[in-house]
């Protein structure tokens, strides 16, 4: 019971940090259960199970501010979430691949934590714009990468938007969680037989997750700046890349 409590713990912190970005922490997840040395096998559709409760829950705070937008979701999901169930389909040992995504998000992070773009508080935010090509394209190189990792995509997305001046961090995070929530579902779908490898511990680590993405929706939504934000998604790039190149 007390390593139960101690992952529920790490697994609450996780959900607290991704969720204030628009994220749902599947990587956090898989970096605390590895740090708590649970099986590879059970790591990635548990990740996915918690990564779908707080997406919902995510997508519905965001949802209740206004940033969610249809619009700019719907080419993204169509291409992506096809991707995310070839990838979430396919089992790849650790290769090279896992060392180059670890290091460009550590790159991105740096970016976040040391230079992120200014935006003056009484400045009006204008509506998100990505292209309907770059959306396609975008949606499908990192739905195919959610569900070969996954992660869900969000720790690939929201620096791209951000990058590519597509969107303000807060759009970022409303566009982040819905794309997160449909394609944990279909990387999921991808391997359902994966879910026989599910913990019983399963309902307290979602209790922990639901509970942390609460807290962390709320400081997104209502208490953190467009800086804030973006110096907090420099933290969870950064521990999704050093998880990358660890586990």
């Amino acid at each position: 019971m007390s390593d139960v409590a101690l992952l529920s713990a790490l697994i609450f912190a996780a959900a607290l940090l991704y969720s204030s970005v628009g994220h749902a922490g599947a990587s956090g997840y898989v970096a605390v259960m590895a740090l708590m040395g649970t099986a590879p096998a059970v790591m990635k559709p548990t990740a996915l199970v918690l990564n779908i409760l707080v997406a919902a829950l995510g997508t519905w705070r965001w949802h209740q501010v206004g940033l969610v937008d249809r619009k700019v979701l719907m080419p993204m999901l169509l291409a992506s979430m096809p991707c995310a169930f070839i990838g979430g389909a396919m089992q790849l040992p650790v290769t090279w691949y896992r060392i180059l995504i670890g290091i460009i998000l550590i790159l991105a992070a740096a970016k976040f934590l040391t230079q992120p773009r200014g935006v003056a508080p009484s400045e009006p935010e204008q509506p998100a714009s990505v292209p309907v090509a770059g959306g396609v394209l975008s949606g499908t190189i990192v739905g195919f990468l959610s569900g070969l990792t996954g992660t869900g995509g969000g720790i690939f997305l929201s620096p791209l938007l951000l990058f590519l001046s597509w969107a303000s961090p807060r759009q970022a995070s409303g566009i982040t969680a819905p794309f997160i929530l449909f394609n944990s579902i279909a990387g999921l779908a991808g391997n359902l037989v994966t879910l026989r490898a599910l913990p019983v511990e399963l309902p307290w680590l979602a209790m922990a997750a639901l509970a942390g993405g609460f807290l962390g929706t709320h400081v997104g939504t209502r208490w953190a700046t467009g800086m804030m934000l973006q110096r907090l998604l420099g933290v969870v790039l950064l521990i999704a890349g050093v998880k990358f190149l660890w586990v």
